[in-house]
């Protein structure tokens, strides 16, 4: 079943914040160690995904990254392989930040 990735399904979350803070660190495929801020948390139908900007980038480059939560409670940042899945938290997360004017 797909989730529904709209405006409306978005629930707002600190899960992130409240585990480390105001940023994260993380470790690309060569082993360097990058600092992100945490721009945007939210969960659409249960998964969590954060917005991830690195401090000297501008706000349009961004990643998105799934909030996976561990047995133990601990908490997993995961890369979203499915580009639909991508693309669909990256637009969600583009209207919530820049929204279009609504037209009457």
């Amino acid at each position: 079943m797909m989730s529904d990735f709209s405006v409306e399904n978005i629930v707002w979350t600190q899960v992130l914040k409240e585990a480390f803070g105001e940023s994260v660190e993380l470790e690309d495929d060569k082993g360097h160690i990058e600092v992100y801020d945490i721009a945007a948390e939210f969960e659409v139908d249960g998964q969590g995904y954060a917005i991830l900007v690195q401090p000297d980038r501008t706000d349009e480059e961004y990643e998105v990254l799934r909030i996976v939560k561990e047995a133990d409670g601990g908490l997993q940042l995961a890369t979203i392989d499915d580009d639909e899945e991508w693309e669909n938290v990256s637009e969600l997360y583009d209207e919530l930040t820049f929204p279009e004017e609504d037209e009457d």
